[in-house]
């Protein structure tokens, strides 16, 4: 998450010389395309990292797709610079997996008071329709997951939750999913204005009450987290919430902290999760 000087960085312009550009790695025996997607609801382009199993070009078949989302603070690149072996796990699982930039606190909806903000507008109607067009993919929900860690598992579950049409699974690592809680911190006040003049913001863009949006056949869920975690409290209402609406889901809650040593190792559960789900 952010530090204080990490709070004061509004550097959501970062990387954006161009609407399109290709950069290839070979990591493994995976290919990353770096690429800029022009947002042209927010008047920019964003990067995003896209990472191709390598039997893409040797199959002539469509792949499912992750999308994998970062926390505060961070950026496109983290999952990949601080978990490498994601590349591996593209391989072994056949799934193209995607990592939006969210900018540095967007909290991955679109904001009601910074008409600049509109991240829920670019990942769900610019970059999906981007990727599915540019890339051999399943274009259904049946071929789409979007899953994140901290702030990312927020988005996860708000863009999941709210677009049922777009993705078929779901998770969240770690996630922030009562913003309530926290009415101070991440810059999310900068999104939706002071708790205690805005307050009917809050409510309508926390996740957890989103849960009415839900059904038992609506979406495939699954979320954790540590309970020495400044969010665990919140998960655990969340859990609870989904039972009492007997919303079906995997929930599990393990010894860990907000930290990367959790999310590497928690992220390879939800892969398998994922991978049941595409080939069901």
């Amino acid at each position: 998450m952010l530090t204080q000087k990490d709070r004061d960085i509004e550097n959501e312009d970062k990387n954006c010389l161009a609407a399109v550009f290709f950069f290839s790695l070979n990591v493994y025996s995976s290919v990353i395309d770096t690429i800029l997607v022009k947002s042209k609801s927010m008047d920019k382009s964003i990067p995003n990292l896209i990472i191709l199993p390598d039997s893409y070009d040797k199959q002539n078949e469509n792949f499912p797709v992750l999308y994998l989302l970062h926390g505060a603070g961070g950026n496109y690149l983290d999952w990949s610079n601080r978990v490498p072996v994601i590349t591996k796990y593209a391989d072994k699982y056949d799934m193209i997996i995607v990592c939006p930039d969210g900018g540095v606190t967007s909290w991955y909806f679109d904001s009601p008071i910074d008409k600049s903000m509109k991240y829920e507008t670019y990942i769900t109607k610019e970059l999906v329709p981007w990727i599915d067009g540019n890339y051999n993919t399943i274009a259904q929900k049946k071929g789409r997951a979007i899953t994140g860690l901290s702030m990312g598992g927020h988005g996860a579950f708000y863009l999941s939750f709210r677009h049922q049409d777009i993705w078929g699974a779901a998770g969240s690592l770690s996630g922030g999913v009562d913003i309530r809680s926290f009415p101070n911190e991440w810059n999310i006040a900068k999104r939706l204005g002071n708790y205690r003049d805005n307050k009917e913001n809050w409510e309508e863009n926390t996740v957890i009450n989103m849960v009415y949006l839900l059904d038992k056949e609506s979406l495939k869920i699954i979320f954790e987290c540590g309970v020495n975690d400044f969010f665990y409290e919140a998960n655990k209402r969340l859990h609870e919430k989904m039972l009492q609406r007997n919303i079906p889901h995997d929930y599990t809650e393990r010894p860990g902290r907000h930290q990367w040593s959790y999310w590497g190792n928690a992220i390879k559960y939800q892969l398998v999760f994922f991978d049941d789900f595409f080939k069901t």
